[in-house]
């Protein structure tokens, strides 16, 4: 496994042994970041259920500002500190063990929002729906950030969570990778606003 572009491009990285993790192919991991090309620049990114740390390395070797990374796992922790040593980057991580089943209050209270989420969970161990849920509450996402899901076809992701909405998904597969785009309540307000009926004087849906 190695880093495919960007600063720290052909650096080989560290991997978990055993099968509890499933490192992202590097074809998907390429995929993924082609695609989220014009996106990446000084983005702050969140990688949940990290594993190795991949996909956050793969960001800021192609130009995000930062990136918190977060396992539950003690041994994908120490090898996610591996692999930011390896690509000298310790200044701009954070590295968190913790249970996002749980929830996901471990970040800081000033940590700023994030522009880009990856989420690699277990296959079809439903931790998809719980954590976006848990995700969406944190108020840490900005208006239009992304979260890109990679997961099975037996677990499909929600297409109409209040303020995510599913905006592209590619097939590799077995794998699905999912894009989705948060729209924070008052954009979806006004979006819901602007599609009232003639002569009405109130949204089809409450705003609170």
């Amino acid at each position: 496994m190695r880093i495919i572009s960007g600063s720290f491009k052909g650096k080989k990285l560290f991997s978990l042994k055993g099968s509890a993790t499933r490192p992202t192919a590097d074809r998907v991991r390429e995929s993924i970041f082609n695609i989220l090309a014009s996106n990446i620049a000084n983005a702050s990114v969140l990688d949940l259920f990290a594993g190795t740390g991949a996909l956050g390395l793969e960001a800021l070797s192609r130009g995000a500002a930062n990136a918190v990374f977060i396992d539950s796992s003690a041994s994908a922790v120490q090898i996610i500190q591996k692999n930011i040593l390896a690509c000298k980057t310790e200044n701009r991580v954070q590295v968190i063990r913790w249970d996002i089943a749980k929830n996901i209050n471990c970040l800081p209270p000033d940590t700023l929002a994030f522009d880009l989420v990856f989420m690699d969970p277990p296959y079809n161990k439903n931790y998809i729906l719980p954590a976006l849920k848990k995700l969406m509450k944190q108020n840490i996402l900005k208006d239009g950030s992304t979260i890109i899901i990679e997961h099975s076809g037996a677990e499909p992701v929600p297409q109409n969570h209040p303020g995510i909405q599913l905006a592209d998904q590619r097939i590799y597969g077995k794998t699905l990778v999912s894009f989705l785009t948060v729209v924070l309540q008052e954009n979806l307000c006004q979006t819901h606003w602007n599609q009232t009926d003639t002569g009405t004087d109130k949204p089809r849906w409450p705003c609170k």
